[in-house]
Order: structure tokens, then C-alpha cells, then sequence
């Protein structure tokens, strides 16, 4: 196992000079070859991981590596989208610098699921948000001021989170860096245990997309290709709900766990709503999807918190489910995501470059690779059975419905309204995923085809891949039940009976996803049966649609992404408040109507007042200390050097 981490961190390395090299088709190998040992040694580390490698010294401390099950789960899973983003076809106008961030960031990844010293952890950290960075600007699908922009947006929210971590690391390990004493570190803090709990939660919530975080994710998503949103959404996604679960699980007080909990769910839950809402009313595929990957984010955080409030009650095995739970989501949501983030770029590659969900009738065009694991992928995001979405999704509903076994009220009532949410995200999901494929592959196209999308087999296999992984579910996680936390290995075994999932106990609930999968097969069968008796009888007819009695169907009323999601966009009014601006362009007088523009757009959430207020608040202080530190006086310059040595000595010896 550690060979398998070991070579693939030297193939990542290597990678980093062929591509700023420019030997495009050496560093895809280098950098698929690495990725596959990555996958290797995360499959060899099921069900047991308890080795450990010491990579160097730092101090009188040394750093090890090692890797738990739930880290290994997440890394294998992630490491298959991002696989299959690197074979597929390159939209990025510049691939070396592309793989040389992928290789960056896949290296973050190991480091953020292994590492077990929290100088080296931050390390890794930024190489995820480095390599995120790169992967984004070698796109370069957006103007470079556009990808400017929304490339240092989305990095100013991440150093927010690293700050978040560096005081974390300050308070937990000044003294040492270790994650072995951390816990017993975190329960000196009587009083502020809990204030250290929402510092994680904001440092790994940055690259979650846990409100306000996620309001870099479309800007940021929107000037890559689908390929990096296949990566950010994957296995960065993945590393960085590991991270998260790592704190609040293993270091957290019991103490706090209560408390803890509650937020988690809380906040969870909004912002899978929020995020959600704000997918439904996008018009491009990547931001559409970058909302997505927020939304399934959140959801994953609602069971860690539902695994924080169990804990707390010291019902380890609910604890247990509700964290296995939260690892399933994630590993379906991986291969869900990337196979519509990979279609996403196949979908632009016949319009011209655009990524516009708009109707185009690629589904006619293209090859039926791109039809099925596309629908896969958008019915898994919609939760629909019998896919990995639907069991993760289910599996969620019947751990927040566990909530009589607490004893808090105000546990339990966040746990029921926590469902409630669940239940309105869940509806909205699955009208988005319908527009998104409906609208976004179906119908009568604007413009012809500017191409056949071609290299679309990796979508399919993980198309597949989604339903393979609901159908081995029974069987799979037997891989998670010697995880190190929560310690409960006869919990993930009382979550399976034979090929039938069940959330502890049978009487409560249970479904069978291979079963579904088999009776799904065969019930198909009738209308492939029926359409194949109609064409042998009658040959293959084509008849107008219905479109309230009109004879012909113009094109102008043909369904758009806006008239899709108008009724909730409306209904949501307080939330999204849109703005519809119209201009008209005269030839002449008035009267003479040359051109009418129209655009909309929905007001983001938290930056009107939150983002921007900071940032009218730090260019004021900006300016004010550069008047005091500019202001050309020798002696202020040596009262400021002072300064700085009295604070560095303070922090040495009294931290």
C-alpha cells in the first residue's frame, strides 16, 4: 500500500516539470499513471490501514502517513473522476499548465488524508487551493479578466478558511504539531471549545461551499472546463469532508459535541437549500453544477453533524451510521458529478465552445455513451433509484429520522427540521437535474452542431460505475467497518443483510439497490419491447409534439433555461431577488425598434451584505495604514522593526 502512495507521489512530482515543459502527452501519463497507483494503494488500504510512514523530521517531531478507511474510501472514489478527467478529451487552452495544477492538486489531496502533522497538513492544504487555482486558469474559458477575478475571489475566501486553520493549529498544536495529542489539547479548553469547533468548520467549510462559502463556486467553476469541475467536485471535495470529520469526530470534546452538532446540521441544511435554489435558475452547465456539488456538500455535512449529536448521547453505533452515511453520499456524488461535468464539456464541444443549457438536440448527434452515462449521472444527482445517489440520499433520511433516540429537545428538533430540509432540497434537485439534462441535451437546436462530441467513453464508465456502486453496496461496506472513528465496527455490519441495506436495525426501513437494479432491467424491457413491435409493424413515424392544439410548433416557443425555473425563480423571490433589465436600440426615431436586449440575473445571497461590506471595510484600512506606515519617517520605520521583534519573541517563548 505505501509503495503504491509512494510511487504515485513520485509520478505526481514528475509530472509538474514535463508540464511546464510542455510535453502535453507525457505529463497525461505520467499524470493518469499516478493516479492509478494513487487508486491502487487507496483500494489495498480497505479495510485495513494501519500502516504508517515517516516521511521526515521536523524539530524533534517526526511527520508520519498514514491513511484510515474513511480517507481511503474517499480518495479511491474521487480518484476514479479524476481519472477519468485526465483521459478524457483537453478543452484547456493550456494542457501542461493543467496537468502540472492537477498534479498539484492530487498531491494536496494525499497529503490532506494522510498527513498526521499540522504544519505539514496546512502544506497540503494550499496545494489543494494552488493547484485548484492553476487548473482553473489553464482553462481559460472566461476573458482573463473574468477568470482573474473569479480565481482571486475564490482564493481570498480559501485563505479565509487557512487563517481559520492556522489558529487551530496555534491553539491545538503550538506545542506540538501532532494529531495524536490533539484531543486531549482541545479538552483543556473548557469555555472555548466550542469557538475552536467553529474555526474548523469555516477552514474546511471554505472549500466545502458551506454558506457563504459557497458563493465562489460558480465564478470559479465557470471559467474552467468541466474536466477541473470534475477534480474540485471529486476528490478535493472528498479530502476536504474527511478533514472535517477528522476534527469534529476524533478531536472534538464530548463535552461540545451537542453544541457542535447542532451547527453542523444547521448549517448543512441551509446551505444545501440555498445552493440548491441557486442551481436551479443557472443557464451554464458548469455553474449549474458547481451550485450541485455545494448542495451534495451540505448534505454530507448534515450527517456528520447528525454523527457529532449521537456521539454527544453516546449512541456510538448511530454515531457510526451517520458517518458511514456521510462517506457513502460522497463516494456516489464523486462519479455522479464527474460524469456530468466530463458531459458538460462534451456538451460545449458541440456548441461551439459554449456551455450554454440551452436545446440543441446533442443527444441526437452525439454517441449513446453520452445519452446513458450522462442520464446515469443526472438521475444519481436527482436521487433517483437505483443509483448511488438514491442510496446515499436514502440512507440520509432514515439517520435524521433516528432523532427520538436523542435526549436534547433542541438536538431533536434540529435533526426534524434538518429532515424537512432535506425533503424540499431533495424536490429541487431533482427538477434541477430534468432542466439541466432535458434542457440542456434535448430539443430543437439554435445553431448546428459545431461538432461531433467525441472521447465520450469515460462518461460511460462512470455512468456505469454509479450503478455498480449502489448494487455492491451490501458487499462494499464491509471495507469501512474498522475505521478508527467512531469505533464501532458491529454498526456498519448491522447496516447490511445480505443483498439488503438497512439502517441498523431491518424493522425500521430497508431497500436492496442490486435488487432494484435487477427488477429496473426488467421492467425495461416492456417499452424497448413495445417500441421494437411498433417499428417492425409500422415503421418509424415522426408526428409533431402536442403543443396546445397549434398545428405547427415554432421555434420561439420552444422551452428555455430561464421559462424552466421562472415558477420557483418567482416563488423565491425573497431569496433570489431578480433583476430583469431590458434595452432597446432605435434606428431613428423611436418607433423603429433595431435590437431589444434582455438579460436577468439573480442577486447573490450573502454579497450584498456580507462580502461586500469587508471589502469597502479592509480598502479603508488599507488606505488609512498606508498613510501611517508611508509616511516617510525614519524613526516610525525603526519603532515598527521593534515592534515586529517584541511580537516574534512573544510568540516564541509564551505560545
Amino acid at each position: 500500500m505505501l509503495i503504491s502512495f509512494a510511487l504515485a507521489t513520485l509520478l505526481f512530482l514528475f509530472c509538474i516539470p514535463l508540464g511546464l515543459l510542455r510535453l502535453r502527452w507525457a505529463a497525461r501519463g505520467t499524470l493518469a499513471a499516478g493516479t492509478t497507483a494513487s487508486l491502487v494503494g487507496s483500494g489495498l488500504s480497505l479495510p485495513f490501514s494501519e500502516h504508517a510512514a515517516v516521511l521526515w523530521s521536523v524539530g524533534a517531531g517526526a511527520v508520519h502517513w498514514s491513511l484510515q478507511p474513511a480517507g481511503a474510501w474517499l480518495l479511491f472514489w474521487g480518484g476514479i473522476a479524476a481519472l477519468a478527467a485526465i483521459l478524457s478529451p483537453s478543452r484547456a487552452q493550456r494542457p501542461g499548465l493543467w496537468f502540472v495544477g492537477a498534479a498539484v492538486a492530487m498531491l494536496g489531496s494525499l497529503g490532506v488524508a494522510g498527513l498526521q502533522n499540522g504544519i505539514a497538513f496546512l502544506i497540503a492544504w494550499e496545494f489543494l487551493s494552488f493547484g485548484g487555482a492553476l487548473l482553473l486558469l489553464a482553462d481559460g474559458k472566461e476573458s482573463a479578466e473574468r477568470a482573474g477575478h473569479a480565481n482571486l475571489y475564490m482564493l481570498a475566501l480559501l485563505e479565509v478558511g487557512a487563517v481559520a486553520l492556522l489558529l487551530c493549529l496555534l491553539l491545538l498544536g503550538a506545542q506540538n504539531p501532532q494529531f495524536s495529542v490533539w484531543a486531549a489539547h482541545w479538552a483543556s479548553y473548557k469555555g472555548t471549545a466550542f469557538g475552536i469547533a467553529v474555526l474548523f468548520l469555516i477552514g474546511f467549510g471554505a472549500k466545502l461551499g458551506i454558506l457563504p462559502f459557497y458563493e465562489w463556486y460558480p465564478g470559479a467553476y465557470g471559467s474552467g472546463s468541466g474536466a477541473s469541475g470534475a477534480i474540485l467536485s471529486g476528490i478535493v471535495l472528498n479530502v476536504a469532508y474527511f478533514a472535517l470529520g477528522r476534527a469534529m469526530l476524533d478531536w472534538l470534546p464530548v463535552t461540545a459535541a451537542t453544541s457542535t452538532g447542532i451547527l453542523l446540521v444547521a448549517v448543512g441544511t441551509v446551505s444545501a437549500i440555498l445552493a440548491i435554489l441557486y442551481a436551479f435558475q443557472q443557464d451554464d452547465w458548469r455553474r449549474l453544477l458547481a451550485f450541485s456539488s455545494a448542495e451534495n456538500a451540505g448534505l454530507a455535512v448534515v450527517a456528520l453533524g447528525a454523527a457529532s449529536l449521537f456521539r454527544a448521547d453516546g449512541l456510538a453505533a448511530l454515531s457510526t451510521l451517520a458517518w458511514t452515511v456521510g462517506l457513502i453520499h460522497l463516494g456516489g456524488h464523486s462519479l455522479a458529478k464527474g460524469s456530468m461535468m466530463l458531459a458538460a464539456d462534451r456538451a460545449a464541444d458541440a456548441q461551439g465552445g459554449e456551455y450554454q443549457i440551452a436545446q440543441s438536440r446533442i443527444l441526437a448527434l452525439a454517441p449513446w455513451t453520452l445519452g446513458l452515462g450522462a442520464l446515469l449521472g443526472a438521475m444519481s444527482l436527482a436521487a433517483m433509484p437505483p443509483t448511488a445517489g438514491f442510496a446515499g440520499e436514502w440512507y440520509l433520511f432514515q439517520t435524521v429520522f433516528q432523532d427520538f433516540h436523542l435526549q436534547s429537545s433542541a438536538a431533536r428538533l434540529t435533526l426534524a427540521l434538518g429532515g424537512a430540509g432535506l425533503a424540499l432540497t431533495a424536490a429541487i434537485a431533482l427538477a434541477t437535474m430534468v432542466k439541466v439534462f432535458g434542457v440542456g441535451l434535448l430539443g430543437r437546436p439554435r445553431l448546428p452542431a459545431a461538432q461531433r462530441p467525441h472521447g465520450t467513453w469515460p462518461i460511460l464508465v462512470l455512468g456505469l460505475l454509479i450503478l455498480a456502486y449502489a448494487a455492491a453496496l451490501p458487499w462494499s461496506l464491509g471495507l469501512l467497518q474498522f475505521d478508527n472513528w467512531p469505533a464501532d465496527a458491529a454498526a456498519v455490519a448491522a447496516m447490511t443483510q445480505g443483498a439488503i441495506l438497512v439502517p441498523l436495525r431491518f424493522h425500521f426501513a430497508f431497500i436492496s439497490p442490486p435488487l432494484l437494479l435487477l427488477i429496473g432491467l426488467l421492467f425495461a424491457l416492456l417499452p424497448l419491447g413495445l417500441l421494437a413491435w411498433s417499428h417492425l409493424r409500422h415503421g418509424r413515424r415522426r408526428v409533431p409534439v402536442w403543443a396546445h392544439g397549434l398545428q405547427q410548433v415554432p421555434t420561439e416557443n420552444a422551452v428555455t433555461s430561464l421559462a424552466f425555473a421562472n415558477a420557483l425563480r418567482v416563488f423565491y423571490s425573497f431569496v433570489y431577488r431578480p433583476q430583469n433589465q431590458i434595452q432597446r436600440e432605435h434606428l431613428g426615431r423611436e418607433y423603429f425598434v433595431r435590437q431589444v436586449h434582455f438579460n436577468y440575473s439573480d442577486a447573490p445571497f450573502f454579497g450584498p451584505w456580507l462580502f461586500r461590506p469587508l471589502v469597502r471595510l479592509l480598502q479603508w484600512l488599507s488606505d488609512w495604514f498606508g498613510l501611517a506606515l508611508q509616511n516617510g519617517s525614519l524613526n516610525a520605520y525603526l519603532a515598527y522593526i521593534g515592534i515586529l521583534l517584541i511580537v516574534i519573541f512573544a510568540s516564541v517563548f509564551y505560545i
